[in-house]
């Protein structure tokens, strides 16, 4: 872990993509110490108002502050990309370690599984489920983890082929070592490296997609804030209201920056360690 964490802090990119992490992170949490308003407080008479001392970041259609809005919204994006790519990394892992262990005729199914879920265009098949049911951000994590999981699955699967064959693996068989402990002790510890950088780069896809449902309208309900929905309400004062959407994009554009710059960076320090 000190090996690990001096390189990682040693690769400059994978430092700025993590303050930026950080950053929104704190940003989102201390919104209510940073701000004076609610994010549903509309205030009579202050319709998009430009950013000043009052409003920071300006306000919207109805008076409400987009410091603030920006801020909750924030949240819901973050807890998106967290709870969504643990969704996936769960049934990733679970299915790509079954597959690559087993082998045989539960690799061979388990894989075509896989490669019908991966010819459906996986945006598409998010708005069909959802279309089915009342949109809530419980839905939207749901649905968004158990449609990317199949990436992490073969990932895992092929760390798996090639780590059972190793001498360690084949050490502890000998010695008796049941499968189970071997999968959880031996194989799994050693194959998390790529499924880590690709879990990672998950998180940042996962915030863009759930901004995109919601700038459809299919994602998170308003009065709730969140990025998506923020610049849906923009498109109706593009022209006269630059605030409206131009801060939320550059919001979800350096945040989908920063996991995609430490997804970058681990990818380097975990290849370095293997090698």
């Amino acid at each position: 872990m000190r090996e690990f964490t001096i390189r990682f802090m040693k690769h400059k990119l994978a430092m700025a993509g993590a303050a930026i992490i950080i950053s929104m992170i704190l940003f989102s949490w201390l919104a209510p110490l940073l701000s004076p308003y609610q994010p549903d407080d509309i205030e009579i008479g202050a319709y998009l108002m430009p950013p000043s001392a009052i409003h920071w970041l300006g306000t919207d259609l109805l008076g409400r502050d987009l410091f603030c809005r920006m801020a909750y919204g924030a949240r819901i994006s973050l807890w998106v990309g967290f709870v969504s790519v643990g969704i996936a990394v769960l049934i990733g892992g679970i299915v790509g370690t079954l597959a690559g262990y087993c082998g045989g005729k539960i690799d061979a199914l388990l894989m075509r599984f896989v490669d019908v879920m991966l010819c459906f265009p996986a945006f598409f098949l998010i708005l069909a489920l959802i279309a089915m049911f009342d949109p809530s951000i419980f839905l939207i994590m749901a649905v968004i983890g158990t449609t990317s999981w199949m990436g992490i699955a073969r990932l895992l699967r092929a760390e798996i082929l090639s780590l059972k064959e190793r001498e360690f693996v084949l050490a502890a068989r000998a010695g008796g070592v049941s499968d189970l402990k071997i999968v959880l002790r031996h194989l799994i510890p050693n194959a998390l490296g790529p499924v880590i950088v690709s879990a990672t780069l998950g998180i940042a896809g996962a915030i863009l997609t759930e901004s995109s449902l919601s700038f459809l309208g299919l994602g998170v309900q308003p009065p709730t804030a969140s990025w998506g929905n923020i610049l849906t309400d923009a498109k109706a004062c593009l022209g006269i209201a630059w605030w409206m959407s131009l801060f939320p994009g550059l919001a979800i554009f350096i945040t989908v920056l920063g996991y995609n710059l430490v997804g970058e960076g681990l990818r380097d320090v975990l290849l370095v360690r293997e090698r």
